[in-house]
């Protein structure tokens, strides 16, 4: 019998379908996993904004998590948006007695349109409890500024604010470009289990389809750790993923505000063509690295 490569996500539920749960789901699929989830939150929430959250109970969160590491088990945890310090406790609780390995943690604070999805006294609980326990962190700029109290001027700085809160937690750091000027971003890994940093570059995309990438990446990071692959590589695969996701998706007009990534373009290539794009053989320049 064959079997699956599975990724447990936790996350925030998005109605508007372009970020929080139902990206994560949609880019593990892409990458070839299959995907289960622990659903933490509940957003009202479209292309224009968070119009409101509920908390799910913390006790229903854990549950879901339980149930599914119980049974179906997983080969990679991504863990996203998480609301309130009790939701960061039931679910760090939750994988330490299963465990849980290969943890992508996305520390989600804030969404695309400027709402705030975390409670401001939750950033302590998550680094005391949470953060040590993740395989790597994949902050924006404002994440990890708020995570290591230093301001983010410009490309210069990200290895180094990398370097250091992969040493304050004991974890290694994949910190994220998008918020710097310019038209070619430098994503910093710092690989905490090598010592060694790596950088992956790409072009930047103008396109306000923008919605839901920091959650399509880490889920697409897990996906690939739970394949087996290096950090590294792991990394340089969801990069390549991500940047094709931005390109297919410039192209597409949904809703009034900031819309999704196209998750599937793969799919939608094969269907128009004998021939179609894979975005594992690009040729950009989204999987060179280099050791410091």
């Amino acid at each position: 019998m064959k079997t699956y490569k599975r990724v447990l996500t936790i996350a925030g539920s998005d109605s508007g379908g372009g970020a929080g749960i139902q990206a994560d789901i949609k880019s593990i699929s892409a990458n070839g996993c299959y995907a289960a989830s622990a659903i933490t939150a509940i957003t009202v929430q479209n292309t224009l904004g968070v119009q409101a959250v509920q908390e799910i109970p913390s006790e229903m969160v854990s549950g879901q998590i339980n149930a599914v590491l119980g049974d179906i088990g997983a080969d990679a945890i991504k863990i996203g948006m998480l609301h309130s310090p009790v939701v960061i406790r039931a679910v760090a609780c939750a994988l330490r007695q299963f465990h849980a390995a290969n943890i992508v943690l996305d520390p989600v604070m804030v969404a695309t349109s400027g709402d705030r999805l975390m409670m401001l006294d939750a950033v302590q609980t998550l680094r005391q409890e949470l953060i040590p326990m993740a395989r790597v962190i994949t902050p924006n700029i404002p994440e990890a500024e708020v995570l290591s109290g230093t301001t983010i001027d410009g490309q210069g700085r990200l290895a180094e604010v990398a370097r250091r809160l992969a040493e304050a937690f004991h974890t290694s750091v994949l910190l994220k470009a998008g918020h710097l000027v310019g038209d070619t971003l430098t994503d910093v890994l710092y690989d905490n289990e090598a010592h060694q940093c790596h950088y992956y570059e790409s072009a930047r995309i103008p396109t306000v389809n923008t919605h839901g990438t920091g959650c399509t990446l880490s889920s697409a990071l897990a996906a690939q750790l739970a394949k087996g692959l290096t950090l590294p590589d792991a990394v340089a695969k969801a990069k390549q993923y991500i940047s094709q996701a931005i390109i297919e998706g410039a192209k597409y007009r949904i809703g009034h505000g900031h819309g999704p990534v196209h998750h599937f373009f793969a799919a939608s290539a094969a269907e128009h063509s004998d021939h179609p794009k894979r975005w594992n053989r690009a040729s950009d320049t989204a999987g060179q690295t280099n050791g410091k």
